[in-house]
């Protein structure tokens, strides 16, 4: 039988920690240090030290989410460690989401501490309490229930991996999921995915078998991790009815924290791009503290999101940049006078010039607007979209009369290089200054480049229906049974 003194759940009330000013925040003490960790600080480290270097290594790339066992680190830290092992620890995270089934109170939908910051023995986790109170306001599936942080072990336990790990400051997220239903894990779902992926972080705490012998484990907890791998929320709820009606004996769950992996699965499973690996297993009979005879399951799993062309990990050197918009100018000046485009020796471009993406040429004149085209597909070299683009924009731009030879010194060229298109399921994904937006109905489309809407001021349903209307002509409204897609870009100019 596994030590007890490891696997209760502890008791304790928040309380403040408050600096001057701050008198409204409570922050959450920690309440299972001690005995689930060590709650001396150079203890703790040690522990965690000891994990690492024992741990798996890295493995995986471009990681996007974990799922990471909750027990006591005698049991299970070295299967954590190689969760959090496959994290670039150099990465700056903005908000770090931990997902984590409620082991205390049954509840609908999903609690999320907003009250305060989280403690652990290693010092302060600022929680993101403003993006907290967003999420809150803007999903029913979302709440803050005071008893459901109170005396949960199962996110505290990943804090202390987590600021071993990351070298550079993030922000918290912490949600306990009281809901035992599929349903509600699919509204939660809903309500976290426009937050999956970038730099955000998806943590998901769980445990695999519960108090099945030595051998029955590895049976179960193999077919509950392959139902995970193949990234399909059925394959999951499949293996959890199966496991049941094969009746082993002491068998308590095949996993204590499944409603958080399903509600992973629910944001994950529609992209093709999103794969799952498996890092590493164990379970408490592998310890020196453990009995074969009843144990509990732990798997280490990573989730990576295959970056594209010209999304994360796609950037331009400023030499770059200069030799785009010195291709713009020419390209510009010499269709202008001459209606000739100009040759340019492009084996000395860098490769990044050559990587097939789409982008905007945008052209000013005192200030105002004098032309802009541009295309999406990225079928072309980037050196190339530019070099059409910048013609277009001169002479094609249907709104304004082609540009005269009068006007090149008085124009000021602006390249937005974009990422491929994502099509959205709400405007809730929308971030004004940061996405552009592509209406498409039917045959009718229209687009805004991200800056529009900073230059403008305008709130998100005016970009919207400014961009249905005049650009996409199907009226102020017609975005609302459109398709919308956003994407990126990098924007720079010779104003610059």
């Amino acid at each position: 039988m596994i030590p007890i003194v490891l696997l209760m759940f502890g008791s304790a009330d928040c309380s403040s920690q408050d600096k001057p000013g701050e008198a409204q925040k409570v922050n959450r003490r920690p309440v299972v240090a001690g005995r689930f960790y060590p709650s001396d600080p150079g203890e703790l480290d040690s522990m965690l030290s000891s994990c690492f270097s024992n741990a798996s290594k890295k493995q995986v790339e471009e990681v996007v989410a974990i799922i990471s066992p909750h027990a006591g680190y005698v049991y299970s830290g070295e299967v954590a460690a190689s969760a959090y092992n496959q994290l670039d620890e150099n990465k700056t995270y903005d908000n770090v989401f931990i997902l984590a089934s409620s082991h205390q109170v049954a509840f609908k939908g999903a609690s999320i501490y907003n009250k305060g910051d989280y403690l652990t023995p290693l010092g302060k986790v600022e929680v993101n309490i403003e993006l907290a109170n967003k999420i809150i306001e803007s999903n029913t599936a979302f709440s803050f229930n005071p008893e459901a942080d109170r005396n949960e072990h199962s996110v505290e336990v990943q804090v202390p991996f987590l600021q071993y790990r990351l070298k550079k400051p993030f922000k918290l997220v912490p949600i306990v999921l009281g809901t035992q239903s599929a349903h509600g894990c699919k509204k939660i779902a809903e309500g976290l995915k426009p937050y999956f992926g970038g730099n955000n972080l998806f943590v998901i705490s769980t445990d695999f078998s519960h108090y099945p012998t030595y051998q029955d484990a590895l049976k179960v907890d193999g077919m509950m991790a392959e139902s995970v791998l193949h990234n399909k929320a059925y394959s999951l709820l499949e293996a959890i009815s199966k496991s049941r009606k094969q009746h082993i004996p002491n068998l308590a769950t095949g996993m204590c924290g499944w409603t958080s992996v399903l509600t992973l699965l629910y944001m994950t499973e529609t992209n093709p791009d999103i794969k799952y690996h498996a890092i590493k297993y164990q379970n408490s009979g592998d310890s020196r503290y453990g009995s074969k005879a009843e144990v509990v399951g732990y798997w280490a799993l990573a989730v990576s999101l295959k970056q594209q062309s010209g999304q994360a990990g796609f950037s331009l050197s400023q030499q770059d940049k200069d030799q785009l918009l010195m291709i713009a100018r020419k390209t510009v000046e010499s269709y202008v006078k001459d209606k000739k485009i100009p040759s340019f020796r492009t084996n000395e471009f860098s490769e990044n010039l050559h990587t097939k993406t789409g982008a905007f040429v945008t052209l000013h004149m005192k200030g105002k607007l004098r032309g802009c085209i541009g295309r999406f597909q990225p079928n072309e070299p980037l050196y190339q979209v530019v070099i059409r683009m910048a013609k277009a924009a001169a002479t094609e731009d249907t709104r304004f009369f082609p540009v005269t030879s009068k006007e090149l010194d008085q124009i000021d060229i602006e390249i937005s290089v974009l990422t491929p298109l994502k099509k959205i399921a709400s405007i809730d994904e929308i971030v004004l200054g940061k996405h552009g937006i592509y209406i498409k109905k039917g045959y009718a489309s229209g687009t805004f480049l991200p800056q529009v809407a900073t230059e403008t001021g305008w709130t998100l349903e005016e970009f919207l229906g400014h961009c249905a209307d005049d650009k996409a002509g199907i009226g102020w409204d017609g975005w609302k049974n459109a398709d919308i897609f956003t994407y990126e870009a990098l924007i720079f100019s010779e104003k610059e």
